[in-house]
């Protein structure tokens, strides 16, 4: 089954259980439409669900008790995965920008490996040019409308006769949870950027602590960026050489950046623009290879308590 039509059945659960899981189900030329967080007040179930969605359902995602590793008293969003490079970067990467006229958003979950267009895709696997359906899921507080709809399907393979797309900011508990499940991707990603072969990598786990859901949209996206950069422990399991592991493991996690340290809202404030923050940033606080190949476990970065108190608004004592 492929990760579309994997994603689509999970996708018909989810829509099926509407009112149950609190979201909208509409339909706009001819696409269907799950309104996860917008006009709708959605859930903890919808948010999982639209998680093991954007993963194309090649991992489990749950709430867990907090460890206490990142130092804050909050349930954590764990994933673990035995495709990882499938459901993570095949998937769940948000690497679609898309923009029609006043419309932007970022696109993730399987239909990118429809579209299949993004670079990203010339080293994975995944790519799905005769896909019978598509699932998209953007992060937004607005609804796709009928030109992003045609802008969508004209990018999409014509084999593609059913669409779903899944919509939520991340300012609602659904679009934090889908956010914040991101963990195990952004390792993964940091991984390929730096030019490791990631047909060595056949598991992976990742948990991150879940913020608060914010009231306003760039106080949610600084969140939750930051509960991934400061509090974020992933494993990875893999077969590779050790002496290569050792020279990029350090590169791996947020800690390697010069931005580290700083808060997402405040390296916005500083910058001012988005694109200026160092891309290197942009990864779990804590990284863990274990490599099966020679049994050794390689550790990287760390946790940074005190950073995610400050972000969330957490006063001490």
């Amino acid at each position: 089954m492929s990760l579309n039509e994997r994603a689509m059945h999970l996708a018909d659960e989810l829509a099926r259980r509407a009112a149950e899981y609190q979201i909208g189900v509409s339909t706009l030329a001819g696409t269907r439409i799950l309104d996860c967080g917008g006009a709708f007040p959605g859930s903890l179930s919808a948010g999982l669900a639209m998680a093991r969605i954007c993963l194309a359902g090649h991992a489990e995602v749950q709430l867990v008790p907090g460890s206490g590793a990142a130092g804050v008293p909050f349930p954590e969003v764990q994933v673990v995965s035995d495709q990882p490079v499938l459901a993570c970067l095949a998937s769940q990467y948000a690497g679609w920008a898309i923009k029609v006229g006043k419309f932007f958003a970022m696109g993730s979950g399987p239909m990118r490996a429809a579209y299949g267009q993004e670079k990203l895709f010339a080293d994975i696997p995944g790519r799905e040019p005769d896909a019978p359906c598509a699932v998209g899921v953007l992060e937004s507080k607005y609804h796709p409308t009928e030109d992003v709809i045609t802008y969508l399907v004209g990018k999409l393979p014509t084999s593609v006769e059913k669409l779903t797309l899944l919509v939520a900011p991340a300012s609602s508990i659904v679009g934090t949870i889908q956010v914040v499940a991101r963990s195990l991707e952004t390792a993964l990603h940091k991984m390929h950027e730096l030019k490791f072969d990631l047909r060595q990598v056949f598991a992976g786990h990742g948990v991150a602590p879940l913020p608060p859901v914010a009231a306003e949209e760039s106080t949610a996206i600084g969140w939750t960026n930051d509960a991934i950069l400061y509090g974020a422990r992933v494993a990875i399991w893999l077969r590779g050489d050790d002496d290569q592991i050792a020279e990029l493991g350090p590169k791996i996690p947020s800690s390697a950046s010069a931005d580290h340290g700083a808060s997402f809202a405040e390296l916005f404030a500083r910058y001012g623009d988005f694109y200026k923050i160092d891309p290197l940033l942009f990864s779990p606080a804590q990284v863990t290879l274990f490599n099966v190949k020679s049994g050794r476990v390689h550790v990287f970065g760390r946790t940074e308590p005190q950073i995610l108190r400050r972000s969330f608004g957490l006063e001490e004592g």
